[in-house]
């Protein structure tokens, strides 16, 4: 249940005919898509959108502005879409001579709690509305189709793609910066009753999952108990022998009597990275407002880039998502430093 749903509660007898989604226990993350969709009319009408002659004016140039107001319009049209701070919209058009058609691309962009696929769909259909208000002076007989979500970014579910393919151009657009293929990583857990069988691990296993499923190589894999000695002789041991360029341990970095990660981290950091801890205990307060107590970190050792999580399967799949899309391109610019593995 997130922060919101917790602050007023109904009646378990009250029912509720259309829930509006609760995104209160989301974090703010950069959202994009892109939607299209199509006009279809007659060769004169065509002829006359492409040299802006028709009886109403350049109807491109209205239709563009049209889809961005549309756009932002999106949640006083739909009743439980929630109101966006929209960044950016961008309205494109695309002439084909073949068909006598136009298609229309809105492009939409916000750092939200929620997606911007409905903003952008919007942004179509206005568009293409306003095209279609412009041009049946000279073609009534005007067919509108093909809307489609093409492409979205951001949040939990991370980017999609259509499955029936996108243009290259956008493809490129949406390529990733830095990828994690072949990126060699380790994976060390801190817990006691993990190690000693009480339980299996989930937490690095979470972890090992993610990275695999990436094309990132775990090169190491290990479960400890909680003490100091046992952390440092790991450590070094997964540096000195697997040089990884990314170690993620989970465990052992609350403020309890057990909890030694950080003091450890201390001793064996060559170049402490205070911003990384920061950087995780604000993102992480959008998941419990008691993230202030974690004491998340890391730094680099020998060049390896060690990442101190907590040990909690949950912490660690929302430490996942802050860290997913950031990691591979600070792993680049480490190297670039001169810390090449």
């Amino acid at each position: 249940m997130s922060k919101a749903s917790q602050v007023v509660g109904f009646p378990a007898s009250s029912e509720q005919i259309f829930k509006m989604a609760d995104v209160g226990g989301k974090r703010l993350t950069k959202r994009r898509a892109v939607a299209s969709g199509a006009l279809y009319m007659n060769a004169a009408a065509f002829s006359a959108v492409k040299s802006k002659t028709l009886p109403k004016g350049d109807a491109l140039a209205m239709a563009e502005v049209a889809g961005m107001m549309g756009a932002k319009k999106t949640a006083e049209i739909l009743p439980l879409c929630h109101p966006l701070p929209l960044d950016y919209v961008g309205i494109n058009f695309s002439l084909e001579a073949k068909n006598n058609s136009v298609t229309v691309y809105c492009h939409a962009a916000a750092e939200a709690r929620t997606g911007v696929e409905m903003e952008a769909l919007t942004g179509v259909q206005a568009a293409l509305l306003c095209l279609w208000d412009l041009v049946k002076p000279v073609d009534p007989a005007l067919k509108m189709g093909d809307t489609q979500l093409l492409v979205k970014e951001g949040g939990k579910s991370g980017l999609w793609t259509n499955p029936s393919g996108i243009p290259a151009w956008l493809e490129e657009q949406f390529k990733p910066a830095a990828s994690w293929k072949n990126i060699s990583c380790a994976v060390l857990v801190m817990s006691d009753r993990a190690s000693s069988g009480v339980y299996d691990d989930t937490s690095g296993a979470i972890l090992k999952k993610h990275l695999t499923s990436l094309g990132a190589d775990v090169v190491a894999y290990q479960v400890i108990p909680d003490e100091p000695a046992e952390i440092e002789k790991a450590l070094k041991s997964i540096v000195q022998q697997h040089a990884p360029r990314l170690v993620l341990a989970s465990g052992g970095t609350g403020p309890g009597p057990r909890d030694v990660t950080p003091a450890v981290l201390s001793r064996l950091l060559d170049c402490p990275l205070e911003g990384l801890g920061e950087m995780l205990r604000h993102e992480s307060a959008a998941f419990t407002n008691t993230a202030w107590l974690s004491r998340m970190g890391g730094g680099l050792m020998q060049g390896s880039l060690v990442i101190a999580l907590p040990g909690s399967p949950k912490a660690v799949e929302e430490c996942w998502q802050i860290l997913e899309s950031c990691l591979p391109k600070a792993l680049m610019m480490i190297e670039k430093q001169g810390h090449k593995r």
